[in-house]
Parts: structure tokens; sequence; C-alpha cells
């Protein structure tokens, strides 16, 4: 694991599911961590769990909001004197057709999942700037292919990668990254909440055979953000058991009964 001893880090979304193995994971790499999201209720509960909560803050924050990104990097250097990594984590999608898609709706993911990865950027640059330190984008495999019923969140995530590259190549000269992450179906609180034959069936189109842990994400998290990773940027690790790799045709060994 990479050594992120006393780096003082944010998670946006970090109340749970992959954002809570998120700070978890920095938290345990020695990091200072601030857990933010609107559910403060979720956030406490997280901040109390975790394993050193002198090393935890948490505070409320609607990640669609610039004012509220804007204090959100206030409270983090007032808190802890400064900012090594910003994890733009928190999203928000729903299920619609584009015809019947509500244009609020429209608007509040892309608030949440693209606009917010900007304000926080635009606020932690000028600190990261001075630390020498890192942005992590959460994106999804939504953002690199088409989905039906989720153009919002398709457009968003897709919006967040090619925002990750742009950061990148103006930041790289002054010593700052920038990478994405974009996960396919990963076990949380969330995706289990989903009839259990529905996800039993989105398993099997996976080459692996099965989803992805919260802990497969916040390794590789963890180690991006880490000296290891000092001339890694730039670029978007998608982390989703061979589905994205897969072209949709039949699998041809199995219709044919050859064994592969």
């Amino acid at each position: 694991m990479a050594d992120m001893t006393d780096k003082v880090v944010i998670v946006t979304g970090g109340g749970s599911g992959i954002g809570a193995a998120l700070a978890d994971g920095f938290l345990a790499a020695g990091a200072r961590v601030v857990i933010a999201g609107r559910d403060t209720a979720k956030l406490e509960a997280q901040a109390a769990r975790m394993a050193s909560p002198d090393r935890v803050r948490h505070t409320q924050t609607d990640v669609g909001q610039i004012d509220d990104m804007e204090a959100l990097i206030a409270f983090t250097v007032k808190e802890f004197g400064g900012l090594d990594v910003l994890v733009n984590n928190a999203g928000s999608g729903m299920l619609s057709p584009v015809a019947k898609l509500d244009p609020d709706i429209w608007h509040h993911v892309i608030a949440t999942d693209l606009n917010s990865c900007f304000y926080g950027a635009k606020f932690a640059i000028p600190h990261l700037l001075e630390s020498k330190g890192s942005i992590l984008n959460i994106s999804s495999i939504c953002g690199v292919a088409g989905d039906p019923g989720f153009s919002a969140y398709n457009a968003a995530k897709a919006g967040v990668i090619n925002f990750t590259r742009s950061l990148a190549i103006e930041l790289g000269a002054q010593g700052v990254r920038a990478n994405c992450i974009s996960p396919g179906l990963i076990r949380t609180p969330s995706t289990e909440q989903m009839p259990p034959s529905t996800f039993e069936q989105w398993e099997t189109l996976i080459p692996m055979g099965r989803a992805g842990s919260v802990d497969e994400i916040s390794g590789l998290a963890v180690f991006l953000s880490g000296p290891e990773a000092s001339y890694i940027t730039g670029q978007n690790f998608v982390i989703d058991g061979g589905i994205t790799s897969h072209t949709g045709q039949p699998h041809f060994l199995r219709l044919y009964g050859m064994p592969s």
C-alpha cells in the first residue's frame, strides 16, 4: 500500500458505498481524511466507524453547488492545514428515456456528476500547486459507452473522463497530476438494492463472472494518489471485470460446445 502518512485527502460522497471504502483506504494508508456529502447522518456514522476518528472530519456538502464546494476546500484547509488529494466521487443517476427525461433531472445529474468535478478542481488547484498533489475523479463504464435510459449519467461521466485529461495536460508541468477510475458493477449497498435476479443477470455479462468489490476500487485509488504513481497522469482506469472489452457478440465457444 502507498504511504500517505499525514497527507490530506478529500473524498466526496464519502458516507457510503465506494466513497466510504475510499475514505477507509486512505485512512489506512496514513492520510487525514475529510468526507463530504449531502446526508449528514451517513457522514457521521462513517466518521464514527473509521479506525482513527482524530484524523477524520466530515462536512455536509451539496457537490452540485459551487458555493458548497468552495466551502469544502476552505473547511479542509482550515482543519488540516492544506490539501494533497481531491477525490471527486459523489454521483447521481436516473433511469429515463430521453423523450421523457425531465430537464430538471438532467441538470441535477450533470451538476452532481460533472460540474462538481470542475468546482472541486477550481478551488483545490491553488492548494494542490503548493503540495504537488493530485486529483482523482471517479467516473464509470457508463462514461466510455452508452446505455439505454441513462443518457444524463452517460453524458456526465464521459465528461468527467475528458475533463480529467484536460486537467492533466494543464497542470502536469506544475507537478499536479489528474487521473480517473471508471468502475463497472461494484457490490455496494446501493447496487444490492436491485432485485437479485437483475444483479445475477448483470454478473453473467461480466467475463470474470462476478461484481467487483469496493476494496478493489480503493486499492487502486490509494496507489494512484501515492508516490509510486508519480509519473501517471491523464489516464482513465477501467475496473469492470472485462465487460467493456467485449464486442457484444455471442460467446461462440459456448455456442459450439468448445471448452475455454
